[in-house]
C-alpha cells in the first residue's frame, strides 16, 4: 500500500507580490518576486510525499535550468523521477502568478507539459500498474488524460481526477474514475446545465466538491455531506487545492475512511495557506497530526 503515481504537470511558479493588481495599461511597483517549483501535478506529488506516501511523478520537463530546479526539488522529497521525461525542444512549463488583495491571478505557459502524450504513460506503466491510486489533473493534454483513465480502468487501478483548471471532459472518461474532486466552477464545466442535486444522484465516481471556506462536500448516498474546513488566516492560497488532493490521496491509500481522509485533506490545506509558495508551504505528517489534535 501507499503507492501513488501522479501523471501531470510540472511548472516553475513565478510569483509577484503587490499591493494591488495593475489595470490595463498601468505599471505599478511590486513588493517582491518568488521563484518556486509548482504545477498541479508536481504540487500534488509533493503534498502526498510530505505526508508519507511513496510517490512516482510522471510527466515532462525541459532540458533547461527550470527543469533542473524541478528535478532537484522532487528528489529532495523522495519522489521517484524515473518516468519524468526531459524534452530538448520545449522549455519547462511556467506559471506567472500575481498575489495581490488577498488572492491570486495566474497565467500558465504549458511548455513541456503539452508533450505529455500516450507514449509517456506507456513508458511509465511499470510504476502505474503497481499503484494503489493514480492522480490526474487538467494541465496536460486532455487526450492523454482520457488515455490514462481508460488504461487504468481496464487494469482496475483506482484513479483520482482533479479536473482543474476547468475543462469539458468526455463523460465516458468521467464514469471510469474512482474519485472526482472539482470545485463548484469545475463541476459546472463537467456537467453543464445539470443541477448539483442531479449530479450527486447520477454520477458514478465518488464525488468530492471543494467549497472554499465551507470545506468539502462529498456524495453520501446521493446527498451532499459537508466536512467543514478549519478557520485560519491565509497568507498565500496558491496550491491549497493541490495540497488537499495530495493529502486526501495519502490518507485514502493508508486506508482511512472517506470522512477521515477529507478532514485530513482540509487540515493539510489549512496549514498550507498560512505560508508563501505552493510546495514549500505544504505540511509534513507531524505538523498535520499536531494541528488536528489542537483543533479538536
Amino acid at each position: 500500500m501507499n503507492n501513488i503515481v501522479v501523471i501531470g504537470s510540472c511548472n516553475i511558479d513565478l510569483t509577484v507580490l503587490a499591493n494591488k493588481r495593475p489595470k490595463a495599461g498601468e505599471t505599478i511597483l511590486g513588493e517582491g518576486l518568488n521563484t518556486s517549483p509548482g504545477g498541479k501535478g508536481a504540487n500534488q506529488a509533493v503534498a502526498a510525499a510530505k505526508l508519507g506516501a511513496h510517490v512516482t511523478m510522471v510527466g515532462c520537463i525541459g532540458q533547461d535550468t527550470y527543469g533542473d530546479m524541478m528535478l532537484k526539488n522532487l528528489k529532495q522529497y523522495g519522489i521517484d523521477t524515473t518516468y519524468l521525461v526531459r524534452r530538448d525542444t520545449v522549455p519547462t512549463g511556467t506559471a506567472h502568478i500575481t498575489l495581490a488583495e488577498g488572492d491570486n491571478s495566474i497565467i500558465v505557459i504549458l511548455g513541456a507539459n503539452a508533450t505529455v502524450d500516450e507514449a509517456v504513460v506507456d513508458n511509465a506503466w511499470p510504476a502505474i500498474e503497481k499503484a494503489d491510486l493514480v492522480l490526474l489533473q487538467n494541465e496536460i493534454p486532455l487526450a492523454t488524460i482520457g488515455y490514462a483513465i481508460t488504461r487504468c480502468a481496464d487494469a482496475n487501478i483506482p484513479v483520482l481526477l482533479n479536473p482543474a483548471p476547468a475543462a469539458s471532459l468526455n463523460s465516458a472518461w468521467l464514469d471510469k474514475v474512482t474519485y472526482l474532486t472539482p470545485n463548484e466552477h469545475e463541476l459546472s464545466a463537467l456537467y453543464p446545465g445539470v443541477s448539483q442535486e442531479e449530479v450527486l444522484r447520477t454520477v458514478k465516481p465518488q464525488l468530492l466538491i471543494t467549497l472554499g471556506k465551507r470545506g468539502v462536500g462529498y456524495n453520501n448516498k446521493g446527498t451532499l455531506a459537508i466536512v467543514p474546513g478549519f478557520t485560519v488566516t491565509p497568507v498565500d492560497t496558491t496550491g491549497a487545492g493541490d495540497t488537499f488532493n495530495g493529502a486526501f490521496a495519502a490518507a485514502i491509500v493508508r486506508g482511512e475512511t472517506m470522512e477521515q481522509a477529507i478532514r485530513y485533506g482540509n487540515a493539510a490545506a489549512a496549514l498550507s495557506i498560512q505560508k508563501l509558495g505552493a510546495q514549500e508551504g505544504m505540511p509534513f505528517e507531524d505538523e498535520v497530526a499536531t494541528f488536528m489534535k489542537e483543533a479538536h
